[in-house]
């Protein structure tokens, strides 16, 4: 069971790596990494756009940029991974998790830049969302993916996700928070994973 954090979520950073050695930094986004954020999606493939964003387009309005840094820990929290191992230290992944109308539920989404994919950042980076979440109370996340973005299905089915609806080329499913860290918790071949628990929780 996932006691309450340890001291405030939102000033600490975890330290870690991928699973090839490449170091990172996790830590709650800012309205400061506004610039980091609109080059890492600039970096996105046309393909991880078009999957993310539901359009290849590569740039966002200004006013969605705003939103996407506009994190208050609450209603909107947000994490951001930065590869301490590259030159610059660029933005490489975010997560974040948007609540519905003061409620207990809210809309989950992710994007890990394409040289990342597929080296547990995604994992890391959810694990230390839903950390939180369940500290504010969110304790059911809604995710919304075009139908042939194969990875995230299979990410979200791997946190205990359940298939809602799918319509129009757009598939839902619903994912309850505290099965998600469980999920996580339990998955033996992720380091990284841990380091977030370590860091984010008593354990």
């Amino acid at each position: 069971m996932i006691e309450a954090p340890a001291r405030p979520i939102d000033h600490i950073v975890v330290d870690s790596r991928l699973n090839d050695g490449t170091r990172v930094s996790l830590r709650c986004i800012t309205p400061a990494d506004e610039e980091r954020l609109r080059t890492g999606i600039a970096t996105l493939s046309a393909e991880s756009r078009y999957l993310r964003f539901f359009s290849p387009a590569p740039t966002l309005p200004d006013a969605v940029i705003k939103r996407l840094v506009d994190v208050d820990g609450h209603d909107h929290i947000g994490w951001g991974a930065i590869c301490t191992d590259c030159d610059d230290w660029p933005a490489i992944g975010a997560v974040h998790a948007v609540r519905y109308a003061d409620g207990p539920a809210g809309e989950f989404s992710i994007a890990v830049l394409d040289a990342f994919q597929g080296k547990g950042l995604a994992r890391m980076m959810t694990a230390a969302l839903l950390i939180q979440c369940l500290a504010e109370d969110l304790l059911t996340l809604e995710v919304h993916m075009l139908s042939e973005n194969a990875a995230a299905r299979r990410l979200v089915k791997s946190l205990g996700a359940v298939w809602t609806s799918e319509s129009a080329g757009v598939a839902e499913y619903a994912l309850g928070v505290a099965d998600g860290i469980a999920s996580l918790r339990a998955d033996p071949d992720a380091p990284g994973v841990e380091d977030v628990f370590h860091a984010l929780t008593r354990l």
